[in-house]
């Protein structure tokens, strides 16, 4: 499949990499993956991809959930540098105090995989997110052609100031200004890219801006959220909603398509976490690895998002 072209080809040239420099899997016993909040499916399915492959070459990994605290991560990364852990897979919780933990780890000399978001100003030896811009433009465009190159749009936006939030932002302005037809009467910021935060911005938007026709939501959470607001309000024939990340929940809506949410862009998450893994062998073992990998995400309508719930990439 397209979606796990570059990735799995990136993870191919790593393995490579590893065996010529003699390295074993077995050098790299212990992982440390640090998470922002396994409550969201995005997140799973990354911690999946790590567990599962690391699993089959014997070794361990130790999960922490900061559940979306800042200074919770830092504490539970400080706690994981003292379990001799040999690589550090890192999901900062927010842009706030992004870069301690990388700091943290670099100062006990363990290699650092940043996945889906890049501290500023303390990037880790590598960092692996999905390519954010050019999908959010397909997703955007999409949407938009879908109300006819024309309406007042408005955007949900994710975690302000992390990696995903700035460049999906990037991407979907660029449809926008793309057509002149569309005005972005209003943006809102989550902070935990969550249904519930979803649903009660879109709320407020729909109440201020009752003649709205197109919105999107940095992710699928926030995507599905507001689709039920616009259901609540009784415009569900009026206004088009599209979102970002390909989760379970959001795919298995696209599949019924029965609700406003129409599209989104579904991320390779679990070979994300076999190539972090891959990365974490790779630089313990002295290998030279890209500053940045960026396997691409697929733009999903209802038309195709079965295959997807079959077997998630």
């Amino acid at each position: 499949m397209r979606i796990l072209k570059k990735a799995l080809l990136a993870t191919a040239a790593l393995c490579a990499l590893s065996i010529s420099t003699g390295a074993s899997a077995a050098e790299v016993k212990k992982i440390g993956l640090a998470v922002p909040n396994l409550q969201a499916d995005f997140f799973n399915q990354i911690k999946l991809g790590v567990e599962g492959y690391a699993s089959k070459l014997g070794i361990e990994v130790i999960v922490v959930d900061a559940k979306n605290d800042t200074a919770t991560q830092v504490s539970q990364v400080q706690d994981l540098m003292t379990q001799g852990i040999d690589a550090f897979i890192y999901i900062p919780a927010g842009a706030a105090a992004a870069a301690v933990p990388t700091r943290l780890a670099r100062a006990a000399g363990i290699p650092v995989i940043n996945v889906d978001r890049e501290p500023e100003g303390e990037p880790g030896d590598t960092v692996i997110y999905g390519e954010n811009i050019l999908s959010a433009y397909q997703v955007c465009d999409h949407i938009i052609k879908k109300a006819g190159g024309k309406g007042k749009m408005v955007i949900i936006h994710g975690q302000k100031g992390t990696t995903p939030e700035v460049q999906r932002f990037e991407g979907c302005k660029r449809a926008i200004d793309e057509n002149p037809g569309v005005e972005l009467v209003a943006q809102q910021w989550s902070q935990q890219w969550s249904p519930d935060e979803g649903f009660q911005i879109a709320q407020n938007m729909l109440q201020a801006n009752p003649d709205v026709s197109i919105i999107f939501g940095q992710a699928d959470g926030l995507a599905m959220g507001a689709a039920k607001a616009v259901q609540g309000a009784g415009l569900a024939d009026k206004i088009i909603v599209g979102g970002y990340d390909g989760d379970g929940a959001a795919l298995e809506s696209l599949v019924k398509c029965d609700t406003p949410f129409i599209v989104t862009a579904t991320q390779s998450t679990q070979a994300m976490g076999v190539l972090a893994v891959n990365s974490a062998i790779a630089i313990g073992h002295g290998a030279s690895v890209p500053a940045r990998q960026i396997p691409n995400a697929v733009l999903t309508t209802c038309a195709d998002a079965a295959k997807f719930v079959e077997k998630h990439p």
